[in-house]
């Protein structure tokens, strides 16, 4: 779990003795530092003298509440990360938490895989945070602009949407820019793996269960849908669903109501569903594996995520994002020449995913170096291998993409070193200055630079 980083601080909140013992040596096990507290008023002490990345607290406490304690704590610290764990049915005080900033909950009893991933995913979300710029930088392309029109387009509206594409092309992170467009960005975000839970529990994570509807259902609990009142419910991987839970998906859809899990009463639901899949759900649809009421139920508006191959002007930008974002001791790193040709040459079959993963690898084997293509793993470094490998659908990369992406890298890289006058970075390139302006409109470069 390389997300997990030591020196990252944890308050923990809990008025049970297990409770605190399991999470804080779950997480010390795994580089945390924690401290606990067992009421309010150790907890706001505690905030007063110390500073946290993260706080984990239940709902219920002996003395107070812990939305009061993210409150304060967001007030004091404004950055810090907050998880919600809870053994009781509150879908107030949750969806109260999220509006103060809470980024998931955890419903008791939970496992340590359960604790491990929602703080992994909460580490991911406040890298993302950390540049400003990572927003703009998922936009470069002329294909992700078209994207995020329709993104704008949709997020006025109540529909539910469809994002398809590869896997690593970035799903969650547009889903995440609906929301926020969208009127119920007040509202939290709920994300959820379709295909990650096992069909028994799943109609619990999404339903809800009430006390003593199976073994282990110690406590009754709001399951996702309720959780994301107001806001938007995320469900990736929506093609590895089974059939069973499809139905019952269908019917609280349509119905807009759930059933907890054991429970006879109906409850209304009031949360906006985005699903995404790296699956094709219309052959799914034809071949039987997939129900063809659910699929037009799901697909009102579909947006197909391209790879990241077809649109390499994204590949570099992306790329110093995440040189930018990288957990590292030194600063400042840069790209060669040739390790920029290296990745704009490779078809990088899993997406921006493995272009973070490649670009965390280089950081680490280039220590204080520039990153060169001997930084790169031999199968993107090696220009021929790469183009060989390609899986675009033409069977190629095709030349004129590769060539208007590195044109395009180096107009801006001599933009910036001239401070944005055009005239001394056509001179930079030996360019005429009209040379350089016609080549970027062509190459949609924007014109707002200076000289």
């Amino acid at each position: 779990m390389n997300e997990l980083r030591k020196g990252y601080r944890v308050l923990i909140v809990d008025d049970e003795p297990d409770v605190l013992s399991f999470v804080s040596e779950a997480l010390e096990a795994n580089g945390f530092l924690c401290h606990s507290a067992t009421d309010s008023r150790q907890a706001l002490n505690k905030l007063r003298h110390n500073s946290y990345h993260l706080l984990i607290t239940d709902i219920r406490l002996p003395d107070g509440s812990g939305i009061d304690i993210i409150k304060i704590a967001r007030e004091k610290h404004p950055y810090m990360a907050a998880i919600v764990i809870t053994g009781y049915a509150s879908i107030e005080g949750t969806k109260e938490a999220f509006e103060l900033g809470a980024m998931d909950y955890i419903p008791k009893p939970f496992t340590m895989e359960q604790l491990l991933s929602a703080v992994q995913a909460i580490i991911k979300k406040q890298r993302l945070r950390k540049n400003s710029s990572g927003k703009a930088l998922l936009i470069n392309s002329p294909q992700m602009k078209k994207i995020m029109e329709l993104v704008k387009k949709v997020s006025i509206t109540n529909s539910t949407v469809l994002l398809t594409g590869e896997s690593g092309t970035g799903k969650e992170v547009i889903a995440r820019a609906l929301h926020r467009m969208s009127r119920r960005s007040a509202g939290p975000f709920i994300t959820i793996n379709s295909g990650g839970i096992p069909e028994g529990l799943l109609e619990s994570e999404l339903f809800g269960h009430i006390k003593g509807a199976y073994t282990g259902a110690h406590a009754t609990t709001i399951g996702h849908f309720q959780a994301a009142e107001g806001g938007t419910l995320f469900m990736d991987e929506i093609g590895n669903m089974g059939q069973p839970m499809q139905v019952k998906l269908l019917r609280a859809l349509q119905e807009r109501e759930i059933t907890p899990v054991g429970s006879t009463v109906s409850v209304p639901i009031n949360a906006r569903l985005i699903s995404a899949t790296n699956s094709n759900l219309k052959e799914d649809v034809e071949n039987g594996l997939f129900r063809k009421d659910l699929y037009y139920r799901l697909n009102v508006f579909e947006i197909k995520i391209p790879a990241l191959r077809d649109r390499p002007s994204d590949i570099i930008p992306l790329a110093e994002h995440f040189l930018s974002d990288a957990d590292t001791s030194f600063h400042d790193h840069k790209l060669s020449d040739c390790a920029v040709t290296s990745l704009l040459t490779y078809s990088w079959p899993g997406n921006i995913r493995e272009l973070e993963n490649v670009i965390e690898r280089a950081v680490i084997l280039a220590g204080k170096q520039e990153i060169t293509s001997e930084h790169l793993p031999e199968w993107i470094s090696d220009s021929h291998t790469a183009s060989n490998q390609s899986t675009n659908p033409k069977g190629t990369l095709q030349l004129n993409v590769i060539v208007n992406s590195v044109e395009r890298h180096y107009i801006q890289k001599a933009l910036i070193s001239s401070n944005g006058v055009k005239s001394k970075a056509a001179e930079s390139l030996g360019l005429k200055r009209t040379t350089l302006l016609a080549r970027m409109k062509k190459l949609g470069i924007e014109n707002g630079w200076k000289g």
